[in-house]
């Protein structure tokens, strides 16, 4: 396939440079507020829980303040747990999810778990409704160091002192019809690859981590997501998105090898969430709530292997 057809920007085969990045740049529109229909709503959440501002990012003279949310009175016996929504800022239930979690039955754990939530890692992507920031970087592959993307690497300088600590991570994600159809040929695009295209599953899913896999913890999460919304099946070669799928609706990467926001802790329990907002038998309601769903049968499943003193 003539890699011209299927993106507008670049030269078929040539990495981007400068000229093709600012282009690409020029054409992102503001679609929605991150300051109204998300900052707002964790603002909103300071008369219950604390809440922190770690850093800032800016593009073209736009400012975007980055938040954290402290849930309970922070005490060294309890375990510390890490809840982390739109790092891809266009995966819209990862962020209302997570709010939606705050906003519902994240109280239910203040006294049992140090729960971090950070709703939005990368907040100019969410109102672009776009997988990048605002330099063509991918913020779910640029958590290394140095980091290539400003929101991983302020995300990063927040965990950093207590990093070791969490023994629970989900990190919310979802899969888009879009991921086919614009973000996977523009990303074959800037790299100067050829786009070899493949099949969006329809259902929820999780990514398990390759190097350090958890089944069982994955399996629970599955178990209570199945009771909101479909799991995705397997494809016809036994793959989801390309990758073998190892129990039901999991499939697995190596975390720390590619730079992955679920890998950015060294917790025992890793698992990233795969939503399908785009599918005939989910609505928004459910895939937030789907959200809502694996994160609570996260965090019980971490605490009774916590009193199990399991650490996987």
């Amino acid at each position: 396939m003539n890699e011209q057809r299927f993106y507008p920007i670049g030269t078929p085969g040539q990495p981007w440079g400068d000229a093709e990045r600012a282009e690409w740049l020029s054409r992102q529109v503001r679609h929605r507020s991150y300051a109204d229909e998300v900052e707002a709503r964790i603002l909103a959440l300071a008369t219950r829980f604390q809440v922190d501002t770690y850093g800032e990012v800016s593009y073209q003279g736009e400012h975007f303040a980055l938040h954290a949310v402290r849930v309970g009175h922070w005490r060294d016996d309890l375990p510390y747990m890490l809840v982390t929504g739109g790092v891809h800022g266009y995966e819209t239930s990862g962020v209302h999810g997570a709010l939606q979690f705050l906003e519902t039955r994240a109280a239910d754990y203040a006294e049992r778990v140090n729960l971090l939530c950070v709703p939005c890692i990368s907040p100019w992507a969410y109102e672009r409704i776009h997988r990048w920031n605002g330099e063509a970087v991918d913020p779910n592959r640029s958590f290394k160091t140095p980091s290539a993307a400003r929101e991983s690497a302020a995300l990063m300088r927040l965990l950093a002192p207590i990093q070791a600590r969490f023994i629970m991570h989900i990190d919310l994600h979802e899969t888009t019809d879009t991921d086919e159809t614009e973000y996977r040929p523009a990303l074959s695009a800037r790299d100067g690859k050829p786009f070899e295209p493949d099949v969006i599953p329809d259902g929820f899913y999780l990514v398990d981590d390759a190097d350090k896999p958890q089944p069982a913890f994955q399996q629970a999460i599955i178990a209570a997501v199945s009771q909101v919304t479909h799991i995705a099946p397997a494809d016809d070669q036994g793959n989801i998105i390309g990758s073998p799928v190892v129990s039901p609706g999991v499939i697995e990467y190596a975390f720390k090898q590619l730079g992955l926001c679920a890998g950015v802790t060294d917790a025992p329990y890793t698992t990233t969430t795969e939503v399908y907002p785009d599918s005939s038998r989910a609505t928004p309601e459910q895939c937030n709530a789907a959200q809502v769903a694996a994160v609570c049968a996260a965090i019980e499943f971490a605490l009774a292997a916590a009193s199990k003193g399991q650490s996987g």
